[in-house]
């Protein structure tokens, strides 16, 4: 079928910018947000057992530092690898992997062995190569679906819930924590199984399948996204049927733009991860909160973080993304140093909130953004090797603050000695990270295909 036989004379395109959005579009961004909280349910609730077993297992903050660290290791060979293969073998598939992965190895982590703190990291690469992949693959498919104007917004919804996950880890630990035990809070991670059902009733992104050749298939997916028959659908746009770029052509021909998203991505992250997997051990161990109560408090958290990340979405097609990258890299950093000269446990929460709020909250259109930056053949390749090589940093700032907070090869000593000097690092990362992306290119209103 060509292109011809479409009755319309308005672009496929032009149709989905002009429609309403249907129950297809909604249902696809539905699937890609649950799948969203749910795995990262799982990547924030490690943060909350690994301050449950520091007594029990005697962790030293190397050990401790360790299992964290790993999970951020596998986030970035998840990020590059299955950037990728979602431009190899489609969205929808990598999508199916990425949970698949993880919920296995999820499963698995229940059976780790007392004091077996180094099985507990090496599951914890697999899980976050899991992890790592759903954000990257997740985005283009949204934006690759949805209207040029809303597609801030709506691309980054996949990031904007995100931080629920963090909430219900809190409710998890502050409220099952106890009956619970360690064990049964990891084989919570498990429930994302039912999202592989859900996934059978979306097609494959159409840009994705014209780039390949495959035109009929790409018109019944439009269709499908509107709510339309394929006979209905205006003209396709014009593809250049080239093969999707390899990592060595991303390293040649898009140098600025990955430059750009590694540098910012690394900068954005190191902090805000950083929070996610230390802030509760801080509250506890060195404020002296009981484990009930930082779940209480990272509840509020959570709350910011989602309002955060919504308002990113949301001003990015309003103000421009450019604009609100630097605002909230600005006033992160003004949490961050709150923190970082904090005297009390409150004043150090308060700078936890406003810092979660703005630098992690720039998570709500930071990768969507950075999407737009590559053609449609290099879209998840570009992003997953940018945000892959910058998501180092869940690497470097858990284990960073594992050798600040020190101990001995016994226990974990923490002290508060730790948390100057890195929240100072962190709030020079925040701005560092808003400057740099105000040398990308501003791609509001632009519609994919010009790009």
């Amino acid at each position: 079928m060509s292109n011809q036989l479409g009755v319309s004379t308005t672009s496929a395109m032009q149709q989905i910018d002009n429609r309403p959005l249907t129950g297809h579009q909604k249902n696809l961004i539905g699937l890609v947000v649950v799948g969203n909280i749910s795995e990262f349910f799982d990547m924030f609730l490690i943060g909350f057992v690994v301050s449950l077993l520091v007594k029990p297992w005697n962790l030293t903050g190397i050990e401790a530092g360790t299992i964290l660290a790993c999970s951020g290791l596998g986030t970035v060979i998840g990020a590059v690898m299955w950037g990728r293969l979602a431009d190899m073998i489609g969205r929808r598939r990598a999508f199916t992997w990425c949970v698949l992965l993880f919920v296995v190895f999820t499963a698995i982590s229940v059976f780790t062995p007392d004091r077996g703190w180094w099985m507990l990291a090496v599951l914890r690469i697999g899980v976050g190569m899991g992890v790592g992949g759903l954000n990257i693959t997740s985005i283009p498919y949204v934006q690759e679906f949805v209207p040029t104007k809303q597609r801030g917004l709506l691309a980054g919804l996949a990031s904007v819930f995100i931080p629920v996950g963090l909430l219900l880890g809190a409710q998890a630990q502050q409220w099952l924590g106890d009956p619970l035990g360690w064990r049964g809070l990891i084989a919570l991670g498990v429930i994302p199984v039912f999202l592989l059902f859900w996934l059978r009733t979306v097609p494959e992104s159409p840009r994705f399948l014209q780039a390949h050749g495959r035109s009929d298939e790409a018109r019944e997916a439009l269709a499908w996204a509107m709510e339309i028959e394929p006979s209905e659908v205006g003209a396709l746009p014009p593809v250049e049927h080239v093969q999707t770029a390899a990592y060595s052509v991303i390293f040649t021909k898009y140098r600025r733009q990955l430059a750009i998203i590694t540098l910012g991505s690394f900068c954005f992250i190191l902090g805000s991860f950083t929070i996610q997997s230390w802030g509760q051990t801080l509250l506890k161990d060195g404020f002296g909160y009981s484990a009930a109560y930082v779940g209480m408090l990272f509840t509020f958290v959570a709350i910011a973080d989602v309002i955060g990340r919504l308002g990113s979405a949301w001003l990015a097609d309003i103000v421009g993304r450019r604009k609100v990258m630097l605002a909230f890299g600005l006033l992160g950093a003004v949490g961050a140093v709150v923190s970082a000269t904090a005297h009390t446990g409150t004043a150090f929460f308060i700078g936890i909130v406003i810092t979660m709020t703005f630098g992690d909250g720039a998570f709500g259109i930071l990768n969507a953004f950075g999407a737009e930056q590559f053609p449609n053949e290099a879209r998840s390749t570009g992003l997953g090797l940018g945000y892959g090589l910058g998501a180092t940093a869940k690497i470097f700032g858990p284990a960073l603050m594992g050798v600040l907070v020190g101990g001995s090869m016994i226990k974990q000593n923490v002290t508060l000695d730790a948390v100057p000097p890195a929240f100072f690092l962190f709030a020079a990362l925040l701005v560092i990270g808003g400057v740099t992306y105000m040398f990308a290119t501003e791609t509001k209103d632009v519609a994919l295909e010009d790009v």
